[in-house]
């Protein structure tokens, strides 16, 4: 008698509820008889392939080569680790992204990855929800080259559960040809010379400790619901006004580079990044400004973890370990110029890109960080309340 195939949703279901039940995945699909099943649960992404892995991460957050096909750093991990990545730039907001998967992973359910990279507030709400997986720092002896201003974090002191993939600066960023004069501050946004003109971000905790600063409260301090409500006022008047064009996510720098934005809140390496892209010329000048307003920016990090769901842990650390090694790290900061948290690479950053080494958004000097603090932490119910109030008073953006 001819079978008929097992349709992949009814394999998925099965394979996430062996898993649930502390069946290994090989014995499973010993259970499930045979090759078949196991192409099946390959092609409907169930994970636990063995050296395979899959890695969720922003787009161009990886060194990428000319062509803009192939990602070098990565080819050589799978070269010398036998393991296969399935990168993928599915990352746009970290929220957003949260929002995705969240429901899938409160249920214990595979979520497509085994590694993401995600922001702060994220991160630190995943760890505190037990959404992530203990990592061995001993299986990653190159993490012992973390920046010691980023080696721990009050929900996750030992950095065992997120691990640092690149940091950078929250500043204000425009197009010369529209604004030849620069801007200096964040009220700068508010000419209305710009009107229709400017962007922010659509993740409060992105946009809002700008607004802290400029309304004169340090956003690493003690401040609390009142200091939000003020600061989401001015983002709420400057949006109903028009002179916020629109609140975006990452792409907000691609409005940036079509011309349809003048000015936006802008993440440091973005700017270094577009301005390579848009210069035939060793001389041509550049076509994008970035400041730290004169009030105070932000520092932030952006950091890997492991999803509770994944069986692929072991290869997730060699990855992570490979990435840790500063020759390496060099490379990547090179390409996608942010502040690489790892030690040493700005040494080899000066074997092979000697006009990066003092570059001050990939390496900022100490004048610099003393201006751009780590934004406090959120309680469960602040990040809730404020994302919440930040939807609510900016809904239709």
């Amino acid at each position: 008698m001819r079978h008929q195939p097992v349709p992949d949703s009814v394999l998925r279901d099965l394979a996430e509820r062996a898993a649930a039940a502390g069946i290994p995945r090989r014995s499973f699909l010993g259970l499930l008889g045979a090759a078949g099943g196991a192409a099946a649960l390959s092609a409907c992404g169930v994970g636990g392939a063995e050296d395979r892995l899959r890695w969720t991460n922003w787009p161009t957050y990886l060194d990428t080569d000319d062509a803009g096909k192939t990602h070098p750093t990565l080819d050589r991990f799978t070269a010398e680790s036998g393991i296969t990545v399935d990168y993928a730039e599915d990352v746009e907001d970290s929220d957003e992204f949260n929002g995705k998967v969240q429901a899938r992973l409160a249920a214990g359910k595979d979520i497509g990855c085994d590694l993401v990279v995600l922001g702060d507030q994220i991160s630190e709400r995943w760890v505190r929800q037990g959404y992530t997986q203990k990592m061995d720092r001993k299986a990653m002896p190159n993490t012992a080259n973390l920046l010691p201003s980023l080696a721990s974090a009050d929900y996750d002191l030992d950095r065992s559960h997120t691990i640092p993939w690149q940091a950078g600066l929250t500043g204000i960023a425009w197009r010369w040809d529209k604004i030849p004069g620069g801007i200096q501050e964040l009220d700068d946004l508010w000419n209305p010379k710009y009107k229709g003109h400017v962007e922010v971000f659509t993740e409060f905790s992105s946009t809002l400790p700008a607004v802290l600063w400029a309304n004169g409260v340090d956003p690493s301090g003690a401040w609390g619901d009142d200091d939000f409500e003020a600061a989401l006022e001015v983002v709420a008047k400057q949006r109903a006004n028009g002179q916020i064009r629109m609140l975006r996510g990452n792409s907000i720098i691609e409005d940036l580079v079509n011309g349809d934005a003048w000015a936006i809140m802008s993440y440091s390496g973005d700017i270094f990044q577009k301005n390579q892209e848009a210069k035939d010329r060793p001389d041509d000048p550049d076509l994008f400004g970035f400041a730290i307003p004169g009030a105070g920016g932000v520092i932030w990090a952006d950091h890997f973890m492991v999803p509770k769901t994944s069986p692929n842990l072991l290869e997730a650390q060699k990855l992570i370990d490979f990435y840790y090694d500063p020759q390496v790290a060099a490379e990547v900061a090179a390409w996608v110029a942010y502040i690489t948290p790892v030690v040493g690479a700005r040494e080899e950053m000066a074997k092979i890109a000697p006009e990066l080494a003092d570059d001050p958004l990939i390496f900022p000097d100490e004048k610099t960080l003393a201006r751009c603090p780590l934004v406090r932490g959120y309680t469960a119910d602040e990040y809730t309340t404020y994302t919440q109030r930040f939807l609510e008073e900016l809904a239709g953006t």
